[in-house]
């Protein structure tokens, strides 16, 4: 591989997230796509009605090899190889831990401390409603640093960087840490994000209000990693679906907010 000789930075906060897979980066040996939430990475015998990103884009690009994947109510970014060599290399620097990774989240609670770190090991598919588990015995070792960028009234904006890439890490590892990810039907109360909840006096119709967001409040910002051919280092930085934007301006504007 050839020496990295600059760094390549995409960012998209002009970019305008719609309900399609949007093509963020593309080259004979990758491509990087913007997820919306609702969307699969890969097919899922747990949910086939679901729309499945990969099915989407070979349609367009051929056949591709998956490298990682997102939650589907998780927003973000994914990176699929179009060859098996790209594939070997990237699935490489992930297993190495050298892939560089940031999800920000809306948590339930206002956690003391600035930073904290959750180090425990998980088991997938643990349970009758395949979750995952912390499983000392079992399990495989999972490492996340959560980073608090904003309090509220009851909530916060955390960061969250993942060192491993287990299946529901971030959201195990904030619920077991006593912050649930809002909106969590797995690991938290499930509960969606309500206006009529924050803003004293709403007079709006109950039974027509539609949530600020309903689903898991996780979004994968950005990722970096080596080109498999260049050795060029890549960054991308997605920006925030507009219920994850929505959400954060409310929370900003009609409670106590906390910034660091």
């Amino acid at each position: 591989m050839a020496g990295i000789n600059k760094v390549t930075s995409i960012m998209l906060y002009s970019f305008v997230v719609e309900d399609l897979p949007k093509i963020v980066y593309t080259d004979p040996t990758l491509v990087v796509v913007l997820k919306p939430a609702g969307w699969l990475a890969i097919p899922d015998r747990y949910d086939p009605n679901a729309p499945v990103a990969l099915n989407t884009l070979e349609k367009d690009f051929g056949k591709l090899f998956v490298v990682h994947r997102i939650d589907k109510d998780t927003s973000g970014l994914l990176v699929y190889a179009k060859t098996a060599e790209a594939h070997r290399i990237l699935s490489e620097q992930f297993a190495s831990r050298l892939v560089e990774k940031r999800y920000l989240a809306i948590v339930r609670g206002r956690p003391e401390c600035d930073e904290w770190v959750c180090d425990m090991p998980l088991l997938a598919d643990a349970d009758r409603l395949h979750r995952t588990i912390v499983d000392t015995r079992r399990g495989k070792p999972a490492f996340t640093r959560f980073v608090v960028k904003a309090r509220y009234s009851d909530y916060s904006l955390v960061q969250a960087l993942p060192e491993t890439g287990r299946t529901h890490q971030i959201r195990v590892h904030a619920a077991k840490t006593g912050y649930p990810i809002l909106a969590d039907p797995l690991y938290g109360d499930g509960k969606p994000l309500l206006l009529s909840k924050l803003k004293k006096g709403w007079k709006g119709d109950v039974f027509e209000e539609r949530p600020l967001i309903s689903r898991t409040a996780l979004h994968a910002e950005y990722l970096s990693f080596e080109h498999p051919e260049t050795g060029q280092k890549l960054e991308f930085i997605a920006p925030l679906p507009k219920d994850f934007s929505a959400s954060i301006a409310q929370l900003q504007k009609l409670t106590k907010t906390t910034a660091l």
